[in-house]
């Protein structure tokens, strides 16, 4: 059985979309850790932390939906 890392790996070298939105996600991580170093934010800037923490984990939760396919194909086609 594989694992997620095995995956994820196969799916950076195969899938355009995923490698996308794997980027993106790093980049929205990087910006949402910009703004957690500042001691006060101004509402503006809670409103753009909440926004791009969401963005987040959709993103997060499409990458998970990559590999759950990923290995329901794969389970599928050993079945055969």
């Amino acid at each position: 059985m594989l694992t997620d890392d095995t995956i994820v790996e196969q799916l950076r070298q195969s899938n355009p979309e995923f490698r996308e939105l794997e980027v993106s996600h790093h980049r929205l991580d990087l910006e949402l850790n910009e703004l957690q170093k500042r001691h006060v934010l101004t509402p503006a800037e809670e409103l753009e932390r909440k926004r791009i923490q969401k963005e987040k984990l959709a993103k997060k939760d499409k990458l998970a939906e990559f590999v759950r396919l990923y290995r329901e194909q794969g389970l599928q086609s050993a079945a055969r």
